[in-house]
């Protein structure tokens, strides 16, 4: 087996391509930097540009899987323009992967795309499955739903198409748990808004480990990644703050604070989605299924 992953330098490709190196399956991957090309046995980087059209097609030689990972962070102000990129990084990669499988020969069977819970709508009741109908009508939501279109049209040449909604994620660096220890560790933390919005989260080894599963396993279809036991963003703080032995001094940052601080962005803090992680419990055994024991792993 050996799989594309796109993305491949960022937080998920780095945990997901160290997985699978574990188990003897090599790894091609994409880059837009010429410098990050690396060829090792087990290892191997090709070039490719979304806005050219470019792609070297060796990338394909031999490859079962690809993983689409790659697409501009939501982490950034929102102005109309990055609104364009962050969709576009997500959609025009996807469309060129698609044209470049269309007109070459190839041994792809499985294409696997990253997706969010983005995705649901924002509410403080709702259990989230992957069956849920609506996507959310903002645009996070909008983002979500022309990713996995992108992806459903590679079902169109005969693959297998999984998508793969990623919750909040946490790890040692990157991801939505660096940005919540700091300003802790600078005795300025506070929960969010109302602090009671659920935040769906998850430790990056079993992130990485249910792309595995999925490659390995040849699944298809919807799966949240998520761990078992969500929590509110009041919860998480407390516990991120307790483990550091830190105090919380300040009192919970206003909604109204953060919207102006923020802007529209202001909703990947504020929205609340409680997920389901039970279709991805069925398939694999979670290490990680409770935030305590995540947050003592990452930081103590």
């Amino acid at each position: 087996m050996k799989v594309l992953i796109t993305g491949a330098t960022g937080l998920i490709g780095q945990h997901l391509t160290a997985q699978l190196h574990q188990d003897n399956i090599d790894v091609h991957y994409l880059t837009t930097s010429r410098n990050k090309i690396e060829q090792q046995p087990n290892y191997q980087g090709f070039f490719w540009d979304a806005k050219t059209q470019e792609i070297d097609t060796a990338c394909l030689k031999g490859v079962t899987t690809i993983v689409h990972l790659a697409g501009a962070s939501i982490a950034e102000r929102w102005t109309e323009d990055y609104k364009e990129t962050i969709l576009k990084s997500r959609t025009e990669t996807a469309d060129l992967l698609r044209k470049t499988l269309k007109e070459n020969e190839h041994t792809v069977t499985h294409f696997i795309s990253a997706s969010a819970i983005g995705a649901y709508p924002s509410s403080k009741t709702e259990i989230y499955t992957e069956s849920y109908p609506d996507y959310n009508p903002g645009f996070l939501g909008e983002v979500v739903e022309v990713w996995e279109a992108a992806a459903d049209r590679f079902k169109d040449l005969g693959l297998k198409v999984s998508k793969v909604r990623v919750g909040v994620v946490l790890a040692e660096k990157g991801g939505a748990l660096e940005k919540l220890i700091q300003p802790i560790k600078m005795y300025v933390g506070a929960p969010l808004g109302d602090g009671e919005q659920w935040q769906s989260w998850i430790h990056v080894t079993d992130l990485a480990s249910i792309f595995k599963t999925i490659i390995q396993k040849g699944l298809e279809g919807v799966y949240n990644a998520v761990a078992p036991n969500p929590v509110t963003n009041e919860t998480l703080t407390k516990e991120a703050a307790k483990i550091l032995n830190k105090p919380l001094i300040v009192p919970k940052v206003p909604r109204f604070a953060l919207k102006l601080l923020l802007g529209e962005m202001a909703a990947i803090v504020l929205e609340s989605q409680k997920v389901s992680s039970s279709k991805a419990e069925s398939v694999y055994e979670y290490k990680f299924n409770q935030l305590h024991r995540a947050l003592k792993d990452l930081l103590a």
